[in-house]
């Protein structure tokens, strides 16, 4: 079962401070036990990347708009949908949680678009490798099927026994897990011993 990690739950809860002080503290307990199952399950997911078997995707952070301009061109970012400064910053700050769960270094792969090259430099968790199979199929669907089984293919012949992070695009990610990310949002996936491949729960931004 997926989990997603989402402190929504907490936000209705406080609004119950304008009926009065004794709703108030009837909304704290629930706040305070999601936020205990936050804990533990985001935990549960930065052990998984830290003790291997386990990779990261990464949807390349904040980058408002959506596709491209229609005179795209790959390697030359000035034609090409970029990140603003606050995306900038959450890709900093995605970095900075790494580094706060144990992770200092991971070997980083990264689209070739230039928002997604951006993010995976910006984590600062070392040198960032381009990859063509987590380039994004947005305007040419019928890339899906194919690109999706290059990008298993190349997985199958990864050796995850250190963290692995793959910043791509979202519709990268829901062809391989079917998850629909925000952006600067992580999904946590699980290689087993035969290849297969599984979510085992989602990251999101702060």
């Amino acid at each position: 079962m997926v989990e997603r990690i989402n402190l929504a739950r907490g936000t209705l809860c406080l609004r119950g401070k304008r009926v009065g002080r004794f709703l108030l503290l009837l909304c704290f307990f629930p706040v305070f036990i999601a936020l205990a199952d936050y804990s533990k399950s985001e935990s549960k997911l930065w052990n998984g990347l830290r003790e291997g078997g386990h990779f990261a995707l990464l949807r390349h952070a904040i980058a408002p708009g959506t596709g491209d301009p229609a005179w795209f061109e790959l390697g030359k970012c000035s034609t090409q949908r970029n990140l603003s400064e606050e995306g900038r910053e959450q890709a900093r700050e995605i970095g900075r949680r790494f580094r706060a769960n144990g992770i200092h270094r991971a070997r980083v792969f990264s689209s070739q678009w230039c928002r997604c090259i951006e993010t995976a430099e910006l984590l600062g968790l070392g040198p960032v490798q381009k990859l063509s199979a987590l380039n994004s199929f947005f305007r040419v669907f019928e890339r899906r099927q194919p690109q999706t089984q290059a990008l298993k293919s190349w997985l199958n012949e990864q050796n995850f026994d250190q963290p692995f992070v793959l910043v791509t695009h979202q519709v990268n990610i829901t062809a391989l897990t079917s998850i629909y990310p925000r952006s600067g949002e992580l999904v946590i996936v699980h290689r087993s011993p035969a290849g297969e491949l599984t979510v085992a729960g989602t990251i999101e931004p702060d």
